[in-house]
């Protein structure tokens, strides 16, 4: 039976890290005090905006920016190590929530967040208990759950990561991103036929994302359906042609 590698499960499961540029705080000059009202939340929504569109570099940057300025703000500074995580700078990430104020307060969201960026940067010596330590505050949090998962899947421990995404399906049932996990680990282990199913009710739900359904498409083909992955496949490809027109 078909088997994946871990190193493939590094390039589909839990998008932890994504290509993209080197980011630095965006140079700015002082507003004048009457001015800094209104240019704060524009800063703040344009910020917002390109992580919603998807440009995590440029998000990276006004979260930089918004970090000088009030570094102590927890929601800033893990809006930013994330979109640094998304841009392909997990170090980056890594440096942020080890400085400052946040290096003095680990709570279960500022460790989950650490987590996923020692596991973007290949570093699972420490992914590992530091998702832990946010299970250990959080056990009722999904995210955490899943997360911990793609851990022992990298490590091989199949068993252990189906564990954890099946108590995370007991929080949220039907959790795309945890389903497409699932799968992924279900295949790793070769057990594609159940890996499919459990794909395929990933991409039926209304939120899921793009990534799912390729993943649908590629387990379809190590499963020998073929022709299935090809349909899929072109789906994809006039999905993807409406969003871009």
């Amino acid at each position: 039976m078909a088997r994946f590698s871990t190193r493939l499960l590094g390039s589909v499961a839990l998008s932890v890290a994504l290509v993209g540029c080197a980011v630095t705080p965006a140079r700015e000059t002082s507003p004048a005090p009457t001015e800094k009202a209104n240019v704060e939340p524009a800063l703040r929504q344009a910020a917002m905006m390109s992580e919603r569109n998807a440009s995590y570099g440029e998000a990276a940057q006004h979260y930089a920016s918004l970090h000088a300025k009030y570094p102590n703000d927890k929601q800033i500074t893990l809006a930013l190590a994330r979109n640094l995580r998304f841009a392909g700078n997990p170090q980056q990430a890594i440096a942020v929530l080890n400085s400052g104020a946040m290096a003095q307060s680990h709570d279960a969201l500022t460790l989950l967040e650490l987590g996923k960026d020692y596991l973007a940067a290949d570093q699972l010596n420490l992914a590992k208990p530091t998702l832990e330590r946010a299970k250990a505050a959080a056990p009722l949090n999904w995210e955490i759950l899943s997360s911990l998962g793609v851990v022992y899947d990298y490590e091989g421990q199949y068993e252990q990561a189906q564990q954890q995404y099946d108590a995370a399906l007991f929080l949220d049932p039907e959790n795309p991103t945890v389903l497409n996990n699932k799968a992924l680990s279900l295949g790793q282990q070769g057990r594609l036929h159940e890996a499919v199913k459990t794909m395929k009710v990933a991409t039926d739900q209304p939120s899921a994302s793009a990534q799912a359904r390729q993943n649908l498409a590629l387990l379809m083909a190590l499963k020998g359906d073929s022709e299935a992955a090809g349909r899929l496949a072109r789906r994809i490809a006039a999905f993807h042609a409406r969003s871009d027109s």
